[in-house]
């Protein structure tokens, strides 16, 4: 698939709907509600994240870095993953729903690198493999923590449960990705 294009407003508003509606529905019904979607944009095959934030902090991150299903799709069943099955945290309550703000990272699809420095903070996003482990952090985590590359990529080794300079390691693969990010308004 090529690059994405990158989604109106609109559309990240409608997604951001679709992420929310989900959550909601499925914490306090366990069920999941029917979208209308015909818009091209949103039924095409691409990766996506959605993070869970309260008060700031993490609450649930969890996405497909490739694209299996429609997008709209993938944002159903990550709205559902990242509230109740990231291992890191509890399952979401009912009582913690009006707290939460939701962010949606659109992926482009992946592209392996042969030399680190290519690796552009606050651009891309990195996936790191080495046998059966692998740890991907989005674009927007380097940013927020004002890591610079090495640190980025420290890290990166960290969450494959590598040692930290394991990106040195020419057995070691490294993808890069954009995301496009966006997220529910605060009030």
């Amino acid at each position: 698939m090529s690059e994405m294009s990158e989604l109106s407003p609109e559309l990240q508003q409608k997604l951001l709907r679709i992420a929310r509606e989900t959550m909601e529905e499925y914490i306090r019904h366990h069920t999941i509600p029917e979208f209308s979607v015909e818009e091209p944009e949103l039924t095409q095959k691409c990766g996506a994240f959605v993070t869970i934030k309260s008060s700031q902090r993490l609450r649930g991150c969890i996405g497909y870095v490739e694209g299996f299903k429609p997008l709209y799709q993938t944002v159903i069943d990550m709205a559902i993953a990242a509230s109740t099955q990231d291992p890191r945290f509890e399952p979401v309550r009912e009582q913690e729903l009006s707290d939460l703000h939701l962010e949606i990272s659109v992926m482009s699809p992946l592209r392996k690198i042969a030399d680190p420095q290519e690796v552009v903070v606050g651009v891309h996003g990195i996936l790191i493999k080495r046998g059966p482990r692998s740890g991907l952090l989005l674009p927007q985590v380097a940013t927020e923590y004002h890591w610079d590359r090495q640190t980025f990529l420290e890290h990166t080794c960290l969450k494959a449960g590598l040692p930290r300079n394991a990106w040195k390691d020419p057995d070691v693969e490294i993808l890069v990705f954009s995301a496009q990010v966006f997220h529910e308004a605060t009030g």
